[in-house]
Parts: structure tokens; C-alpha cells; sequence
């Protein structure tokens, strides 16, 4: 057994900041949070200054590192958008891939798969968004590769062994007893880049659905008479959302919102949606054929419409805490406590307490990153 003692900062440990503190850990796994001053352990990690906190788990990752998982769905596309985002504290990720042909679809959860089987760092499940989602609401989803779901498709996504397998879908493409075998399966269901009414959301919803997906982004918006999705993920109370904070996705005003909308339940999930340009200075990559653009940290197609983001959760993190005022214990809540709740591993991530995964990042007061641990073991942070 290894044991490491880490000491010299303050601990977040999911809930709360703890002071004058230690923490234990044996084999990759947390032992304890302890009085600070031990000395027996097998090597003492000094941590001067900062925070010491659980790392972040992104839900929605579309790239990193020049990789795209829809043009890249193989393990060596996972493991290098795992190590990207690994060096901004994200220490468990779901690889996106969103709409496209069937067999890249299947392909990426296929690679997922097997990058979970050989244990890639990082990788901790697949999100499937579309193609069985609106034209309506489409964002930047290829219109000529959305289509309803077939039994086919159910059926190979529920033979998949990927768990967690988020899978975004619409009611316009896929129909309530689908959604509930899908659940019933143990997928993870949300509903986004859909139309859908307050009615017929919460239909999905009473049908298994437990999620929407980028919230306010591609779907049917608040509305006085029509309340839409957006109102009916705010009202349900078992339902999860998340949100894109990065200043350009989403109004700050409209993120506030939705946090005081959501704080009882404590289902907000802070997310990325990041593309291949995190950790890279590339300025241009190709999405379903057609050519993205990243200018003044937004990421857009021709025609205007925004391409994902350009954004690691720390960003998030810091557009919280920095430009909303956001207390930074709810903010590291909502980007690694809340997404490990909403995957059922609140025992496994997002936490710094016995038995969890000793999963960590080190950031400065400043919150810039100063180090992480994946497992115990410690990641690199030079691309």
C-alpha cells in the first residue's frame, strides 16, 4: 500500500472548506481528512497555499487537445481528450459525440468502451447527443443527419456495457415508452435541442427523463403563456440541468436564475461543452463538414451560430466566482459534487471523503490550477 499525505492548504471536500487539515490517501482512494501535522505516511505532497478540492467532472465534452471525438471516435481520440482536459482539473469526463452517421455514433461508444475496459484516466462514460433530436432546435447539429430513433438504435444503445451512457434526445424523435426503456435500462436521458412544450416535456420527464441538456441553449425558451422546456426543467423538481456559464452560451442574469430556480434540489450541473480548441491554439476546426471558428473565446459556423464552447470547467468555474459573484464552495459543487451526484458516483467522485476516489486539483487563491491528481497519481500539466 502507498499512502500520501497532502497538507499545507485548506480542503474542499464536496460540502464544506475545512481549515488546518491533512488529507489521507492509500491506493488511490481517500482514508481521511485529518488534523494537519501527521508525518506517517509514506511521502508527504506539500500543497502551499490554495485550495486542495475534489476534481471537476464535465458531463458534456465534445474535444481537447485538436481532437473531436465525432472525427476521431477511437481510444487514442479519448485518451487524448481525457489528458487535455485532465491539466485543467477535469478528472472524469463523458467524451461527447453528437450527431452524425450511425456508424460514427456507435464507433464512439464502441472506443469508449474500450477506453474505460483499459482503464484511460479521465474517462468515466459516453454522452450521446443525437441524432434523435429537433431540426427546430438543431444549433450547430447537422440537419441532414437527424432522425428519429429506430428499435434498432434502442437496441444497440441499450446493449451497450458503457455506464454511465448519457444520451440527449427530443420528443420530436423519440417517444415517451422509448424514453422509459431507455431509462429503465439505466441510461442516463435528457431531453435537449428539442421544441418541446411545458406539457410535453413534463411528460418526458414523468417517463424517465432526468436531465436537459445546455439549458436555455436549442430549446424552447420561458414564455408567459407557453412556458416551454426551459420552464419545465426549472419547475421539475427531479430533474437536472446543465448550463454553460462562459458569458456567451447563456446571460449571466438567466444563469443566476436558474441557480435560484434550482438550489433547493441542487440539480444544476456547471459544463463546458467544450470542442477540440481547449488546450490548443488552433483557430479553426471542421464539424460535420463545416468549418468552426474560434474568435474573442467564442466558437461559431459561418452562418453566426454558436459551435460549442471554447472552455475547460475551470473557466466556468472562474466566470462564476469571478464575474456572477458566485460563493466558490457552490461553484466547485456545481462542477464536480452535483455532475458525480447526477451520474449516481457521489460516493466515487466529487467528494474528498472516505472511500472516494482520490481525484483532486490544487488551485490557487487566484483559481488558476496548480495541480492534479487523478487516482492519487499525478497528471502532468505541460501540453
Amino acid at each position: 500500500m502507498t499512502d500520501l499525505l497532502f497538507t499545507g492548504c485548506d480542503i474542499f471536500d464536496g460540502e464544506r472548506r475545512r481549515s488546518e487539515v491533512d488529507l489521507r490517501v492509500r491506493d488511490g482512494r481517500v482514508v481521511a481528512i485529518e488534523p494537519m501535522g501527521g508525518t506517517d505516511a509514506d511521502e508527504i505532497v506539500r500543497v502551499p497555499g490554495g485550495l486542495l478540492a475534489p476534481g471537476f467532472v464535465d458531463i458534456q465534452v465534445n474535444g481537447g487537445g485538436g481532437v473531436l471525438l465525432n472525427e476521431t471516435p477511437s481510444v487514442d481520440g479519448v485518451r487524448t481528450i481525457c489528458e487535455t482536459h485532465a491539466r485543467f482539473g477535469t478528472t472524469a469526463l463523458l467524451p461527447t459525440v453528437i450527431t452524425d452517421r450511425p456508424e460514427v455514433t456507435f464507433a464512439a461508444l464502441d472506443a469508449v468502451a474500450q477506453a474505460l475496459a483499459s482503464g484511460v484516466p479521465g474517462c468515466a462514460g459516453i454522452h450521446v447527443e443525437g441524432p434523435f433530436i429537433a431540426k427546430a432546435r438543431k444549433g450547430a447539429h447537422d440537419p441532414s443527419l437527424i432522425r428519429p430513433m429506430t428499435e434498432e438504435d434502442l437496441r444497440r444503445l441499450v446493449a451497450s456495457p458503457v455506464r454511465p451512457l448519457l444520451i440527449t434526445v427530443a420528443t420530436e424523435s423519440v417517444t415517451n415508452a422509448q424514453i422509459a426503456r431507455l431509462a429503465e435500462a439505466g441510461l442516463h436521458v435528457s431531453i435537449g435541442h428539442c421544441d418541446a412544450s411545458y406539457d410535453e416535456a413534463m411528460a418526458a420527464f414523468e417517463n424517465g427523463a432526468n436531465c436537459v441538456t445546455h439549458l436555455f441553449n436549442a430549446m424552447s425558451q420561458l414564455g408567459h403563456r407557453d412556458p416551454g422546456l426551459a420552464a419545465a426543467a426549472l419547475d421539475h423538481p427531479g430533474v437536472w440541468a446543465g448550463i454553460i456559464p462562459d458569458g456567451h452560451h447563456v446571460h449571466p442574469a438567466m444563469v443566476a436564475l436558474a441557480l435560484r430556480a434550482k438550489r433547493g434540489e441542487r440539480r444544476m450541473i456547471a459544463i463546458s461543452d467544450a470542442m477540440p480548441t481547449v488546450g490548443v491554439a488552433d483557430t479553426v476546426f471542421t464539424l460535420s463538414g463545416r468549418t468552426a471558428t474560434r474568435e474573442n473565446g467564442r466558437l461559431t459556423l459561418d452562418d453566426g451560430t454558436l459551435a460549442g464552447a471554447d472552455v475547460a470547467v475551470i473557466d466556468v468555474v472562474r466566470f462564476l466566482v469571478n464575474r456572477m459573484n458566485v460563493p466558490l464552495e457552490e461553484a466547485l459543487r456545481l462542477s464536480s459534487r452535483h455532475p458525480a451526484e447526477f451520474l449516481r458516483q457521489e460516493g466515487e467522485r466529487g467528494c474528498l471523503r472516505r472511500g472516494a476516489r482520490a481525484d483532486i486539483v490544487w488551485l490557487s487563491d487566484e483559481l488558476d490550477v496548480r495541480g492534479v491528481w487523478i487516482g492519487g497519481k499525478p497528471v502532468p500539466l505541460d501540453a
